[in-house]
């Protein structure tokens, strides 16, 4: 079975290197970007991958859709940058697609905030659809908070995991609440979804809520309370950013 894998970019020099290194199993390296200028590009291409530059930014979702239509492989392994497959998860994969059982397989991220792995908070297990047959799933066309749909079946999960270093310190993070808030707000806002100043606390307080107390966010420690009161920040930040943008728009 051919397997490629699927890859978008943006300024991810950092990290381009040692996602594509964790991959080399993989029969074909599809990457994706959409203008970096820190010498991503050139860094995929030396490590074998096939780079195609997109001059627009249509959103997550369409992004990775594109990704995916120049795959030629059998299986597809959708990863970010920012990710890792383990030697487990490798081995893993490549045994499973000897003899699938499934169409679609999820895969469990451990994620890492600034130097400590975040097994509460809602972060721990995580698991996302990111390995499939070519043909039978695609990606929702959202703008952020994209997942893979299968067009039929039930996916299965592997036992491996990807190591995932979303955030280096927490100007990464709160610059990323920030521009996934105003995207957030203007796609609930095409929608039609409106709210006021009540709805913005009340998200915010939920969340803070849900991650820190239900999700036992404070077994991660100050990482943990760090994370809860951003992220009930980017939700109080989504829901003001809508309420700013209905009030300013017919």
């Amino acid at each position: 079975m051919k397997l490629s894998v699927i890859i978008i970019t943006k300024n991810e020099a950092a990290n381009i290197a040692e996602c594509l290194k964790s991959v080399s199993f993989a029969d074909e390296f599809i990457v994706v970007d959409s203008g970096s200028t820190d010498g991503t590009v050139e860094l995929a291409r030396a490590l074998g991958a096939r780079v195609e530059i997109t001059p627009d930014w249509p959103g997550f979702g369409p992004q990775k859709n594109r990704a995916l239509d120049l795959a030629t492989g059998d299986w597809v392994l959708s990863i970010d940058a920012d990710e890792r497959v383990t030697p487990e998860l490798a081995r893993e994969i490549q045994d499973t697609l000897r003899a699938p059982a499934a169409d679609c397989y999820e895969i469990a991220r451990l994620s890492n905030f600034c130097g400590r792995d975040i097994r509460h908070s809602g972060w721990w297990p995580d698991y996302v659809l990111r390995l499939f047959r070519r043909g039978s799933a695609r990606f929702t066309d959202a703008a952020v908070h994209e997942r893979v749909v299968p067009a039929r079946g039930r996916p299965l999960r592997l036992a491996g995991y990807f190591r995932h270093y979303p955030y280096d310190n927490l100007d990464a993070l709160i610059n990323k609440v920030n521009r996934y808030s105003s995207d957030a707000a203007a796609m609930m806002y095409a929608k039609g979804r409106r709210t006021g100043v009540l709805g913005a606390l009340g998200h915010g307080f939920w969340t803070f809520v849900r991650i820190y107390l239900i999700r036992r966010g404070f077994l991660d420690g100050r990482h943990g309370l760090v994370l809860a009161v951003t992220a009930a920040a980017g939700s109080f930040f989504r829901y003001a950013k809508l309420m700013f943008l209905a009030g300013k728009k017919p």
